[in-house]
Parts: C-alpha cells; sequence; structure tokens
C-alpha cells in the first residue's frame, strides 16, 4: 500500500459513475462467474484500492479490468487501473536507463509483454462480443510517447536467454496477474511457426484489399493465441520468430483499428507492436510499428506529434534498416510537414526518401513487413503528401496529380484500398487546380469501389474531397457528385450528413 491515492483508478471510477459499494457487488459477482466465488470485497476495502493506493490480489484486478471495459466500451487494462504491483513496475532510475516503465505506463517490464498482450487483445474480443465499439479514450501525445519509450528502444532488448526461467515449463512469471489458462502454454515447433506467418501474409493481403473492418477479429483472436504461446519458454530462435508474429499480427490488429475508427486501441497495438518487435530483436519493425502511429497522428490532425514519433522510429530502427525501409519512413514525415504547410522541410525529405528508394539494390530481401511498401507506394504517398500541402501551397496540386496517376498505373491487383486513395488525392487536387471536370472523374471512381470496402478512413477522405466540391456546387456534374457522395457517406450517429 503506497498511502497515496490511486488517481489512474479514481479518474475511471469517476467516469463510470459508480458508487464503492456498487463496485464492491460488481466485483463479487464478476469474480464468482470468472470462477472465483470465494471473494468477499466490501465498500472500506473499494475505498482503500482508491484513496490509499492499495493493490489488490489477483483475480481482482482482473475482475476490475473486466467490469470497466464492459461500463466504459473500450479497453481498460491492469496498468490503465494502475493495478501492477512494484517490482514489475518501476521509475527510470538514475544513470537514465528505463528498470521498468514509466508513469505513462509504457513501456512495461519485459516479462510482462506477453502479460500485456494477452490481457489487452481479451478485453478488445469481449468488447466485440458484446457490440461494443469504445473509442472514448484519449490518444497519448507523441512526445509523451517518444520521452517514455526512448531510452527502452534504444537499449539491448531482453531476449528469452536473459529473462527469468523457472523449473516448470509451464508455468509464467508473475501468473498472479497475467490470467493466463496454464493448459494453452504449451511448446510448438517451426511447423506451426511457419503456418502463423503464413497466416499473417493472408490477413495482411485481406486488408490491403477489403479494408480492416471484416477481418479485424480474426487477427485479435489470432494475436491473443500467440500471446498465450509466448508463456511457454521455447528456445531462442523459435521465441525470437514467435516475437516476430506478435509484432506483425499486433500491427496490422492497429492497423484495421485505426482503419475502423478506433483510434486509441490501434495506438495502443503499435506499441504493443513495438515491444513485441522488440523482444525478439528486431528494432526496424519496432520503429516501422512506431511509423504506424506516426501516421495515425498525420490522419487525426495531430502532425506535430506524428514528426516526435518519426523522430523516435528512425533513431530506433538501428543501423540494419534497409534503405526502401528508410524511405517509407522518410515518406511519413514529409506527410506530417506537408500538413503543418512545411513544404521546403517537405521536399527535401521526399527527395531523401527518393534517393533512399533507388539506392536500395535489392540484395538483401525486405522483411515480409515491408513487401507492400513498392514504388507504387512511394507515389502514392508523394501525391498524398502534395496534395496535402497544396491546402498552404496551391501549385503543389499538380505534382500531386502526377504521381497519383504514377501510382495507378503502378498498382497490382489485390490493393483496392489504395486505389481508392489514389483516386481521391488525384480527385482533390483536381479540385484544387481548378480542373473540375478530371476531378469528377476521379472521384466516381473512388466512389465506385468504396461500397465494396471496410476502410473508414476511406470515407474520411472523401469527406476531405467534398469540402473542395463546395467551391463548384453551381456545376450541373459537381452537384450531382455531391448528391450521390451525401448518399453514400455513412451518417454519424444516424445523422443526416452536413453539407
Amino acid at each position: 500500500m503506497s498511502g497515496q491515492p490511486n488517481t489512474r483508478l479514481s479518474d475511471l471510477f469517476g467516469l463510470a459513475g459508480w458508487s464503492k459499494g456498487e463496485l464492491a457487488r460488481l466485483v463479487n459477482r464478476q469474480a464468482a462467474a470468472m470462477g472465483h466465488p470465494q471473494l468477499a470485497t466490501d465498500t472500506s476495502r473499494v475505498r482503500r484500492w482508491i484513496d490509499m493506493g492499495e493493490i489488490p490480489r489477483d483475480p481482482v484486478p482482473r475482475v476490475l479490468a473486466a467490469l470497466f471495459t464492459e461500463r466504459l466500451g473500450r479497453v481498460v487494462t491492469i496498468e490503465d487501473l494502475g493495478l501492477v504491483r512494484r517490482g514489475r513496475v518501476g521509475r527510470r532510475q538514475g544513470d537514465g536507463g528505463l528498470e521498468h516503465q514509466g508513469p505513462d505506463g509504457v513501456p512495461w517490464a519485459p516479462e510482462r509483454t506477453a502479460a500485456v498482450l494477452t490481457e489487452f487483445t481479451g478485453m478488445d474480443l469481449m468488447l466485440n462480443r458484446r457490440g461494443l465499439v469504445g473509442a472514448g479514450a484519449a490518444l497519448a501525445a507523441g512526445s509523451a510517447l517518444s520521452s517514455a519509450m526512448h531510452d527502452w528502444l534504444h537499449t539491448d532488448p531482453a531476449l528469452a536467454a536473459d529473462a527469468p526461467r523457472t523449473d516448470d515449463p509451464l508455468s509464467v512469471a508473475h501468473a498472479d496477474t497475467t490470467g493466463y489458462d496454464r493448459y494453452e502454454a504449451a511448446p510448438i515447433g517451426s511447423q506451426e511457426i511457419e503456418e502463423l506467418e503464413r497466416s499473417v501474409e493472408v490477413f495482411r493481403a485481406w486488408d490491403a484489399s477489403r479494408g480492416g473492418g471484416l477481418q479485424r477479429k480474426a487477427v485479435v483472436g489470432q494475436l491473443n493465441e500467440v500471446g498465450g504461446m509466448l508463456a511457454y519458454r521455447h528456445p531462442d530462435h523459435l521465441q525470437r520468430r514467435l516475437w516476430g508474429v506478435a509484432a506483425n499480427l499486433a500491427v496490422l490488429a492497429g492497423w484495421m483499428s485505426h482503419d475502423v475508427g478506433l483510434e486509441p486501441t490501434a495506438q495502443k497495438y503499435f506499441i504493443i507492436a513495438a515491444h513485441a518487435a522488440r523482444e525478439g530483436g528486431d528494432r526496424p519493425r519496432a520503429g516501422e510499428a512506431l511509423s504506424r502511429a506516426a501516421r495515425q497522428m498525420v490522419h487525426l490532425g495531430r502532425p506535430d506529434d506524428a514528426l516526435d514519433l518519426m523522430k523516435l522510429a528512425k533513431s530506433g530502427s538501428g543501423d540494419e534498416v534497409l534503405p526502401r525501409t528508410q524511405a517509407m519512413l522518410h515518406t511519413i514525415e514529409a506527410w506530417a510537414q506537408a500538413s503543418m504547410g512545411k513544404g521546403q522541410a517537405m521536399r527535401r525529405t521526399l527527395g531523401q526518401a527518393e534517393d533512399l528508394f533507388v539506392s536500395d539494390r535489392g540484395d538483401v530481401p525486405p522483411p515480409s513487413w515491408m513487401q507492400m511498401f513498392d514504388e507504387a507506394d512511394l507515389h502514392g504517398m508523394q501525391a498524398l503528401a502534395y496534395r496535402t500541402l497544396a491546402e498552404h501551397e496551391p501549385g503543389a496540386a499538380v505534382i500531386a496529380q502526377r504521381h497519383a496517376k504514377q501510382a495507378l498505373a503502378l498498382r497490382v491487383g489485390g490493393r483496392d484500398r489504395s486505389k481508392i486513395f489514389d483516386h481521391l488525392s488525384l480527385a482533390s487536387a483536381c479540385f484544387i487546380a481548378d480542373d473540375p471536370e478530371q476531378a469528377d472523374r476521379y472521384a466516381r471512381l473512388a466512389l465506385s469501389s468504396m461500397g465494396a470496402n471496410s476502410s473508414h478512413r476511406t470515407w474520411d477522405r472523401l469527406r476531405e474531397m467534398y469540402r473542395l466540391t463546395g467551391h463548384y456546387a453551381g456545376y450541373p456534374k459537381i452537384k450531382d457528385l455531391r448528391q450521390e457522395i451525401q448518399l453514400a457517406l455513412p451518417k454519424a450517429n444516424g445523422k443526416k450528413f452536413s453539407v
């Protein structure tokens, strides 16, 4: 007991709107449903948790996480509640290192990564089952994440060989808080890992084609299973590959969550992915995971946070990062700069991206997670950056059109969502360049494909383009286009789309 109030628990308790007595009764009822009928919590004990910082024993933290998750309609973890015991959660040490985790919850202790992964995915699946789509949590600022994760990302990962071992190979460190099912922790071999790696490719291809909505729950469920597998201590070469699968699935879960508007959930998955990649010794993958969080920030209109994250992603990727990966990171940084109207910086950054891309001789095969970033994607990101800059410098719209057309010409089959984005970039650039005739053509090409795609981000980008149609509302073709967009766009909270 710290004697200090648990501010995290107190804040969430206030949001939930329970009385202390009501929460005590709910804890007893939920614990019984989870197989712990002996638990007897009362009002005074709840008061000690909140006001005195007392950390209850297992299973109470897991019970509370489940109750708050259901009540608030978003994933709430044990860390979110401030209920992780000292020894697993520490503070920055005087030498500048990071013993465990900072006050904002990241990074956590190495042995907690699999537990956090399993807990978070389990809560996410519970929300899916009950039809809740909570997105009420706030996104952590890019500067806060960068500050918390910098030292951790730049140190050597704690691989399986360095982690604590137990006499029982099925035991899990700190099993009192993880909530694992013991029978799930079993050894797997290289064949099973190969099958998991192939499943990642299937999920990745589906996401690129149809968007993240339809397969998100399947990816989260697979990631949850991998978390259970990581509870078993495999030989180092297998453990690294399993961490790689976890990182890839977590990035996909985050990207799919972002694609359907579950932004705080997406950010948490990107952070989990960075942890998993680092546990597997793959710093470039950790950097790429953080770059996804940066792209998310630009999409949400927070380019300054994106630049903070990109600085960490680039510096934390290590010396083994391939030129093509560096090129991809530069395009995201350029998009953030364009959002801030920094045209000179954006052009310089895109120039560096082009140089890096062409310098990649291909003698080292790219990792599986980079194979989606090809020449078409390079032009697509350049089109997006110049189209974004055109809001500040209209002359950039012509260059955006050129890159968007090159991207479309290079797109291969199965990249339907990217083609929608290319058409929307092209249509928006045409509107800014005072060419409504061509803008109408490309907007309709995008609109015709969007019904078969579950990506909410395409609708967000369509709304951005719709705003540009206002200047041409008197044109018969554009008037018809505006009406079609109004009919097609999902209604926000059941309300008519605002024109």
